[in-house]
Parts: structure tokens; C-alpha cells; sequence
């Protein structure tokens, strides 16, 4: 008579077989990134070279892992014709000391927007931060509202006038001041400033 224990093997071997073949590790070596969905070209297991993975990527997040960064693919029905890339991460440049509940979006550059405890922190690493395609105001004026207090520690350039809380213009003022005449304590004007503003 059969053993039982192996007569469960031998029957659950082809889907044991399957199972381990669901899911595999390897590294990224190419990224394309111009269709709809990415395609990725990694090597998984010894002689495992897949050219075109698609890689399944969470609605609104998107990245284009560097060579080296490491994936995890599933095959479905443990198929290894046809691999899903279902995670890509990279220790190379993972962020790392976070608090329990923070997160970042980061790249390879040092580029960051941390959501810590005490705040949002955006770090562009020695390059610009650019908002652009604001909703207008008018036919030709976007706008950015910041709701609080602004602090600038360095210079503040502005292409167009700056007006304050009253709706008083730059320019309007620095007209006033440059066409302003000085009182002489003993009647009379003494003219105008030299200097403009």
C-alpha cells in the first residue's frame, strides 16, 4: 500500500512546481519608457534574460528605475514566458532613518519631498523648483496663492509689480517718492532727490 504522505506529493507536484516559479528576484538592466505601460529589461535567475516585463506601477507615482535597482516579478500560473513586474527598489538611494508614518518621493540626485512630523520638506538639491501651469487670474496672469506668512531668506526678483494688502502697487509708490518735492523748514521747495528709487 502507497504511502499517503507520498501519494499527496506526487499528486501536489506539479502545483508545488508552480507555486516557486510565481515570483522571482533579479535586477534591472534597461527601462523603456515611451509606451503606456513601461518595459523593463532585467535578468531574474541564472540564463533568466527577459527583454520586455511590463511593470505595474501605482496610479499617480511613476519612476524610471536606474540600472542596478533591484525588482520583484510575478508569473502568473507560474508561466516564466511572461513576467509582471509588480515592485522596483533601489538601496542605492533609498532614504532612510524615516519616522514611523512619514514618507518621501527621491531620486538617485538627493532630490526630495519628505513628509516628516514636523512638516513638508522639499530639498532640490542645488537645482531649481519650478511651478508652472498655474490656473490665470486674468487673460495673462497665474497664480499661486500661498496661504500664511511667507519668510525669504535670500532676494525676491519679480518679473512683473508687486502690490501689498491694500492693493498698493510698487511702481505706484516708487513714482510718488521720485516726483516728491523736499520742504524748506523756512517756506518754499527745495527740490527734488537726486537719488531714484
Amino acid at each position: 500500500m502507497m504511502d499517503i504522505f507520498a501519494a499527496i506529493r506526487e499528486a501536489t507536484a506539479d502545483m508545488k512546481g508552480k507555486i516557486n516559479l510565481m515570483l522571482g528576484r533579479g535586477i534591472v538592466s534597461k527601462v523603456s519608457d515611451a509606451g503606456a505601460i513601461q518595459l523593463i529589461r532585467g535578468k531574474l535567475m541564472e540564463g533568466e534574460d527577459y527583454d520586455q516585463m511590463e511593470r505595474v506601477q501605482q496610479y499617480g507615482f511613476t519612476s524610471v528605475p536606474k540600472a542596478g535597482a533591484e525588482l520583484l516579478a510575478t508569473f502568473i500560473g507560474g508561466n516564466r514566458d511572461h513576467a509582471v513586474i509588480v515592485a522596483v527598489d533601489d538601496r542605492r538611494y533609498r532614504l532612510r532613518g524615516l519616522q514611523d508614518g512619514e514618507m518621501a518621493i527621491y531620486d538617485d540626485q538627493g532630490q526630495k519631498v519628505h513628509l516628516t512630523r514636523a512638516g513638508i520638506v522639499i530639498d532640490g538639491c542645488g537645482k531649481p523648483i519650478t511651478i508652472q501651469n498655474t490656473p490665470e487670474i486674468d487673460m495673462d496672469t497665474p497664480l499661486v496663492k500661498v496661504a500664511g506668512d511667507l519668510k525669504v531668506t535670500g532676494d525676491i526678483t519679480a518679473g512683473g509689480d508687486v502690490s501689498d494688502h491694500g492693493n498698493k502697487k510698487m511702481s505706484a509708490m516708487r513714482a510718488v517718492y521720485n516726483d516728491h518735492d523736499h520742504s524748506n523748514p523756512e517756506g518754499g521747495r527745495v527740490g527734488k532727490d537726486q537719488g531714484k528709487m
